[in-house]
């Protein structure tokens, strides 16, 4: 199995200062993947920037010049959560532009699955709108990309981000092309991902939310993963499956209250991987999301990365969650959903 790595110094260059999404996040994560050996495995895809009319794709005009603008004066805050620097609109274009590059060495078959190691995030940002850190959202770029230029009509979009992928729903939440998934911290920012958000008009049913309580860990993210996932992705039948990878809901992030493990996001990868066989020929391509302890988060892209490869799991250095509380109970979580969306 090829498996592509998207990455570029450029993405460090999106100064950020003390702020929680910082270029140590990618720091580390690099460091990691270099001691353990696993860069060499990989296939490097160096990135390139998207275009004006690849923004378009998602983004109004006067929000892709607006966010040029600030960062051509030198930077500054564009919403409570979202800050720039001068270096911070190249990096998004580079951000968007490497998910592109995934998209077409996953269809050429350059790569059968591939990691988007880039910030700035995007799955917050919408259509005029920086959000949550994110200033261009770089998978449904990459999604309505996709469906262009490469002739598809189904593509999956799986967001296991500990917050609501508010800007991808929003794109595609009349879409019948587009079948969005999302596992979340609820309620939480930024507010939305209710069990009856499911769609509207033609796209009505391909809103998939999953929200959980606080405290959920490895098994109740599971739960909705084969419950849930697997079958609205079997009847759905993506010809390409994309994942908003957070890792913000290990249990040693600092911004969020779950509870799952380095062994947690290696399950869920193998279920996508499986099912990206199944459905698509092992069309799979990540891109990283949420994720703000750099260890937790580093160590987690590293087994993500070791289960595309088809490589023996290594230990996690942070251990496994405490279970220090335990969550609310998920069956009836779990039931409506089922009963929204029609699954038995």
């Amino acid at each position: 199995m090829k498996v592509g790595l998207i990455y570029d110094p450029i993405y460090l260059e999106h100064d950020t200062g003390p702020h929680v999404e910082n270029r140590h996040r990618l720091e580390q994560t690099v460091a990691v993947l270099e001691q353990s050996q696993l860069l060499p495995e990989l296939v490097s895809l160096p990135p390139r920037a998207a275009s004006m009319d690849e923004l378009l794709l998602v983004h109004g005009q006067e929000y892709i010049l607006r966010v040029e603008s600030v960062c051509q004066k030198g930077g500054g805050w564009l919403d409570a959560d979202t800050v720039t620097s001068s270096a911070s609109y190249e990096a998004a274009l580079y951000a968007a532009g490497g998910v592109l590059r995934g998209v077409d060495a996953i269809m050429a078959g350059e790569v059968n699955s591939a990691f988007g190691l880039v910030r700035p995030p995007g799955h917050h940002a919408t259509y005029l709108r920086a959000m949550g850190f994110c200033l261009f959202n770089n998978i449904a770029i990459a999604a309505r990309y996709a469906l262009k230029n490469h002739g598809l009509q189904r593509i999956l979009i799986a967001d296991f981000d500990v917050h609501h992928g508010n800007g991808t729903q929003e794109t595609f939440y009349s879409d019948p092309q587009v079948l969005y998934f999302s596992t979340h911290q609820y309620p939480f920012y930024p507010g939305t991902g209710a069990i009856d958000e499911i769609g509207h008009g033609a796209g009505r049913g391909m809103t998939v939310n999953c929200p959980l309580p606080a405290w959920c860990g490895d098994a109740e993210y599971l739960r909705l993963f084969n419950q849930v996932l697997v079958p609205v992705a079997r009847r759905f039948q993506p010809e390409l499956i994309m994942v908003s990878a957070g890792y913000d809901s290990h249990w040693a992030d600092p911004i969020a209250l779950m509870e799952v493990d380095v062994d947690g996001f290696a399950e869920m990868v193998t279920i996508l991987s499986q099912l990206a066989q199944e459905l698509c020929g092992g069309r799979l391509l990540f891109t990283l999301e949420g994720g703000y302890h750099v260890e937790a988060l580093a160590y987690s892209i590293k087994a993500t990365l070791e289960v595309l490869l088809g490589r023996p799991r290594t230990e996690e250095p942070l251990g496994k969650a405490s279970g220090r509380r335990n969550p609310a109970s998920v069956d009836s979580i779990v039931d409506a959903i089922k009963k929204v969306h029609g699954l038995s």
